[in-house]
């Protein structure tokens, strides 16, 4: 009988969580009862939201128990279970990575079609990664035709989907920001119009060289000098769709408020924050949309793989520090 090995979060980090506050050990394989499945995990996700449900606070998902595995979305295959609709060799979505079996009820697994798209996707660009894109941009910032839109982070998953969503609903200038060269690079290949590297100078500088006539919309997965230097290119009515601030999550201290918020009023702006959750509605669109332009290579997408669950600590720190081209996954 195989064993099942599982990432436990043994210590909550203070600042930038280092290896040491993970654990890997070792556990019996479960058995499925009435309405569950027992699922080997094949590839899971590691997303920058994990720093935050690492801190002992109340926020919009509970924290990570200690000494207990963490989760987050994993893709695996149905080994054992009976459930009406699921049968062993069934590739699934769900929700218990960190794991190599993951013990799942039958209600919260969505079955994906391994032959439409390879089955990191729906991880991806046909997952999460891709519907917070989606939402984000068209729905919580309403981008409109012409207009210009400026991503921070546009190099991870969500924020080069941002930028090439943009780009295919008609945006009049694409404008991303990115921490090395070679991701400068990869977004100027993506179809951006511009693009620059956070660690050329003071980025409202950047950005306004990069988007001359100003912003419409902005996508912001980083926050910090990032929402600052948005806000002061911003033009009137500006929208920007609050994702992410990763930028501060790793923060001991209170971070500073962007200096120019009262800019917010003259220029009549709307800061909305978001989450993908409350947007399934758009699914169903964003699964047809999306899968288009992937059949008729008008969209690309990156990711990372690391290979094996005990690196699944070093992929996660790894995603903090930037590391990565795209999303982020661990094979299993």
């Amino acid at each position: 009988m195989p064993t099942n090995r599982e990432i436990q979060l043994a210590a909550r980090p203070q600042g930038w969580p280092t290896e040491d506050n993970f654990r890997l050990v070792t556990a019996e394989v479960p058995t499925p009862g009435p309405g569950q499945l027992l699922v080997r995990n094949r590839y899971m996700s590691v997303d920058p939201y994990m720093r935050g449900r690492m801190n002992d606070v109340r926020s919009y998902v509970p924290p990570f128990a200690l000494d207990a595995p963490l989760d987050g979305g994993a893709v695996g295959e149905v080994v054992d279970g009976s459930v009406d609709g699921f049968a062993p060799g069934d590739t699934v979505l769900h929700g218990l990575g960190w794991r190599d079996y993951a013990l799942v009820e039958a209600k919260t697994v969505r079955k994906v079609d391994p032959d439409l798209a390879p089955v990191t996707a729906y991880l991806g660009v046909l997952g999460m990664t891709g519907l917070t894109a989606y939402a984000g941009l068209l729905e919580v910032a309403a981008m409109r035709p012409g207009e210009t839109v400026f991503v921070s982070g546009a190099a991870g998953a969500v924020g080069s989907m941002v930028g090439q969503i943009a780009r295919l609903r008609g945006a009049g200038r694409v404008v991303g920001s990115a921490g090395s060269a070679a991701k400068v690079e990869r977004l100027r290949a993506l179809g951006f119009d511009a693009a620059f590297d956070y660690h050329d100078g003071p980025v409202r500088d950047l950005l306004r060289a990069a988007a001359p006539d100003g912003v419409d919309v902005y996508f912001d997965n980083v926050g910090g000098e990032h929402l600052e230097a948005a806000i002061s290119s911003m033009n009137v009515h500006g929208r920007a769709a609050i994702c992410g601030m990763i930028a501060q999550y790793n923060d001991t201290e209170a971070p500073a408020a962007p200096r120019n918020l009262a800019q917010v009023i003259g220029k009549r702006l709307t800061l909305r924050g978001f989450l993908v959750n409350d947007h399934g509605h758009l699914r169903e669109q964003f699964v047809r949309e999306v899968s288009g332009w992937l059949r008729e290579g008008a969209l690309a997408y990156d990711e990372t793989i690391v290979d094996g669950l005990e690196n699944a600590p070093a992929a996660f720190l790894g995603l903090l520090r930037g590391e990565n081209l795209g999303k982020m996954l661990v094979r299993l």
